[in-house]
C-alpha cells in the first residue's frame, strides 16, 4: 500500500549514527551526530522562516563545507526538493537552473556572490549567501523527517542530454536511499570508518558515495573544500581516513605527490579506494597500490541512476579495466540499435533498471520518453559484459568530455564560441590528459583567412569570451585554428577524426 512515511525520507539516514560519534570533521571543526541533528533542526527553522514548504525547490550552491550537508538534510526533512549547484557556475548558468527548476531560494557561498548575483537576481528566487563565519546556532528541538511517498522527488541533479541543454534528473527518496544503503552494504562501510570528503557534494558521486552512504553507516566524513594533492594527503593523515573516494585525476595527483614522501602515516588507516567519473588508468592504480598498499575499486554510474550502477567488489575480486558488476538490486543489459539484447562480449548500448533509476527529467516529458523503454533506462554509453558479469565501458555515444570528474558538454561551449562574429565552424573535443583526464580543446575555422597576429588576437578574444560565459572547469584550455574541419555526407563535423 502506497502511503507517506517518515522512514521513506532520505533525511532519516541521520538517525543511524550514534549521537556521540563524529559525523563531520576537517576544516578545524568536529561535529557529532547529535550536533549535526541539532544543526539540521536549526536549519529547518531558518528555512521555514523563509517560507520553504514541502515540494518547494531550493538551490544549494556550496562547496564542501559543513553547511552543505546541514541544509541538504534540513530541506529533505521538510519535504522540500534539493537542487545542488556547482559554486563555479557562471551567472548565466545559475540563472538557467533557477528558472528551470522554479527554485524559490538559493543558498550560495559568499565567495561566488559577485558572479552569481549578476543574472540570478533577475529570477524569482530569493538569494542568500553565507560564508565561513556564518554559523547556525544548534537547536535543541527534536525533529522527525516529513512523511513522504517513497517515489516523491528528493533531489534535482542537473545533467545534459545529447543537445547539451541542461536537464534535471529527478531523483526520488527511494532512488537515493536505495543506492546509499546498497553502496554502504556492498563495501561494508562501518561506523569506525572515516571517509575522504574531497569529491564535490553537489555532484552525484560525492552525494551518494561520500555522504549519504556514509551516514547510512553512521560513519564520519572528513571534509575538504578544495582539492589539492598536498591538502588531501594532509587530511587523510590527520583525520585517519580509511576509505578514499575520488576521481582518477585525483588519484593520479595524489600518487605523484606522495612518490618521494614518507607515507607511513597513511598505511595504518587506509582500507581501500573507490573510483568513478572516468576511466581509471591501470598505471595510476598500480602506482597508488604500490605506494599505499591500497586497492582501488572502479565503478560506473550516472546522475540519472543515483548514481551507482556497477562497481568492482572485493567478494568477486578486482578486475582492472572493468567497472565491475551491478550492485544488488540493479540490472544491466547491452542492446543493439534494434533493441535486441546482445550476447556476452558484444558491444552495444548499456541499459539499466532498478530502484536507483530516476523518475524522469524535470518538466521534460519528451527527453524522459526518449531515454526509457518501459523501466529500462538508456545510458547513452557503449559497453560490453563478459561471461562473469563484469561490465566494460567501451566508448561514449555522446561527445561528453570528462574533466576532473566533471561532465562537460561540447554543444554548450560551441554555442558560446559561435556568438563571436569571427568564427565560421567550431568543434569542441576532449583531449587525453594525465592531469585532468580530458582537457577541453576547441578546433575552429575562422570566417576569413587570418595572419598569425590576427589568429592570436582571435584566440585571446575567444578565451576571454569563454571565461566570461562558462564555469571555470568548462572553458577550453586550447584553441586550434584550422582551414577546414572534417565533414560527413550530411555536413556534420566528424569529431572522431580530430
Amino acid at each position: 500500500m502506497r502511503e507517506k512515511q517518515s522512514e521513506n525520507n532520505l533525511a532519516s539516514l541521520l538517525a543511524v549514527g550514534e549521537p556521540g560519534n563524529l559525523a563531520l570533521c576537517g576544516q578545524n571543526r568536529e561535529i557529532t551526530y547529535e550536533e549535526l541533528n541539532q544543526l539540521v533542526a536549526a536549519g529547518r527553522d531558518w528555512l521555514t522562516d523563509r517560507g520553504v514548504q514541502p515540494g518547494d525547490r531550493v538551490a544549494l550552491s556550496l562547496p564542501n563545507v559543513a553547511p552543505m550537508p546541514v541544509f541538504y538534510y534540513a530541506l529533505l526533512s521538510l519535504g522540500a526538493i534539493v537542487v545542488p549547484l556547482n559554486p563555479l557556475l557562471s551567472a548565466r548558468e545559475v540563472s538557467f537552473h533557477l528558472k528551470n527548476s522554479g527554485a524559490r531560494l538559493l543558498v550560495g557561498w559568499q565567495g561566488t556572490r559577485a558572479e552569481q548575483e549578476k543574472e540570478a537576481i533577475e529570477t524569482e528566487a530569493e538569494l542568500v549567501f553565507i560564508g565561513p563565519d556564518s554559523r547556525l546556532e544548534p537547536s535543541q528541538k527534536s525533529w522527525e523527517p516529513a512523511p513522504v511517498y517513497a517515489d516523491e522527488p528528493a533531489v534535482l541533479l542537473y545533467t545534459s542530454g545529447t543537445t547539451g541543454k541542461p536537464k534535471g534528473a529527478t531523483l526520488t527518496h527511494r532512488n537515493l536511499l536505495s543506492n546509499a544503503r546498497t553502496v554502504a552494504e556492498t563495501f561494508i562501510y562501518i561506523p569506525e570508518d572515516v571517509f575522504f570528503g574531497g569529491l564535490p557534494l553537489f555532484h552525484a558521486f560525492g552525494q551518494t558515495v561520500s555522504m549519504n552512504a556514509v551516514f547510512a553507516a553512521g560513519a564520519t566524513i572528513a571534509l575538504l573544500a578544495r582539492f589539492t594533492p598536498a591538502d588531501a594527503a594532509a587530511l587523510c593523515e590527520s583525520a585517519g581516513v580509511s576509505v578514499l573516494a575520488a576521481v582518477p585525476s585525483m588519484y593520479g595527483a595524489l600518487a605523484k605527490h606522495l612518490e618521494d614522501r614518507d607515507v607511513s602515516g597513511l598505511h595504518g588507516s587506509l582500507r581501500f579506494g573507490i573510483s568513478g567519473g572516468s576511466a581509471l588508468p591501470a598505471s595510476v592504480h598500480e602506482d597508488f597500490n604500490r605506494l599505499l598498499d591500497c586497492p582501488i575499486y572502479e565503478g560506473y554510474g550516472l546522475s540519472e541512476t543515483s548514481p551507482v550502477v556497477t562497481f568492482n567488489q572485493a567478494r568477486f575480486g578486482l578486475v582492472v579495466g572493468s567497472v565491475g558488476r551491478p550492485l544488488p538490486g540493479v540490472e544491466v543489459a547491452v542492446r543493439a540499435e534494434s533493441g535486441a539484447e546482445l550476447p556476452s562480449g558484444e558491444p552495444g548500448q548499456l541499459w539499466v533498471r532498478g530502484e536507483n533509476v530516476m523518475a524522469g527529467y524535470w518538466q521534460d516529458d519528451a527527453a524522459t520518453a526518449a531515454s526509457f523503454d518501459g523501466d529500462w533506462f538508456a545510458t547513452g554509453d557503449i559497453a560490453r559484459i563478459d561471461d562473469e558479469g563484469n561490465v566494460y565501458i567501451v566508448d561514449r555515444i555522446k561527445d561528453m568530455i570528462l574533466r576532473n570528474g566533471y561532465s562537460i558538454y561540447p554543444r554548450e561551449i560551441e554555442d558560446v564560441i559561435y556568438t563571436h562574429p569571427g568564427v565560421h565552424l567550431v568543434a569542441v573535443v576532449g583531449k587525453p590528459s594525465d592531469r585532468v583526464g580530458e582537457e577541453v580543446c576547441a578546433v575552429l575555422v575562422p570566417k576569413s583567412e587570418l595572419d598569425l597576429p590576427q589568429q592570436e588576437q582571435l584566440v585571446a578574444e575567444l578565451d576571454e569570451l569563454c571565461r566570461t560565459k562558462l564555469a571555470a572547469y568548462k572553458y577550453p584550455r586550447q584553441f586550434k585554428i584550422v582551414s577546414e574541419l572534417p565533414l560527413g555526407p550530411t555536413g556534420k563535423i566528424l569529431k572522431r577524426e580530430l
